[in-house]
C-alpha cells in the first residue's frame, strides 16, 4: 500500500508536468532566433554575389568563345579521350604503315 501512494502521484502529477515542461520547451525553441535570421541574410546575400559573378564569368566566355559549355568538359575525361584517340591513331599509323610495307615488298 505504500508503494501506491508514491506511484499513483508519480503518474498523474510527476509525468504530465514533464511532458508539459518540455512541450513549452520546444515551443519556445521552434522559433528563428534574431542571429539565426541575420545569419540567413548573410548568406542569401553571399548566395546572390556569386551568382552574379558567375553570370559575369559566363557573359566574359560567351564573349571570347561562344562554344565554350561545349569545350569546357572535364579535364580528366579529355585527358583520357586523348590519350585513347592518340593510342588508336598510333595503331592505325602502325597498321597503315604494315599494310603499306606488305605492298611495297609484295
Amino acid at each position: 500500500m505504500g508503494s501506491e501512494v508514491i506511484i499513483i502521484p508519480i503518474l498523474f502529477i510527476g509525468l504530465p508536468w514533464i511532458i508539459f515542461h518540455y512541450i513549452t520547451q520546444w515551443k519556445k525553441n521552434a522559433s528563428i532566433t534574431r542571429e539565426d535570421e541575420n545569419l540567413l541574410d548573410e548568406l542569401f546575400d553571399l548566395a546572390r554575389r556569386l551568382d552574379d559573378r558567375m553570370c559575369s564569368i559566363e557573359r566574359i566566355m560567351s564573349a571570347e568563345n561562344p562554344n565554350w559549355r561545349q569545350v569546357g568538359c572535364d579535364p580528366v575525361d579529355a585527358a583520357l579521350e586523348s590519350r585513347v584517340a592518340g593510342e588508336l591513331d598510333t595503331l592505325r599509323g602502325s597498321t597503315r604503315s604494315s599494310s603499306t610495307a606488305g605492298r611495297i615488298r609484295g
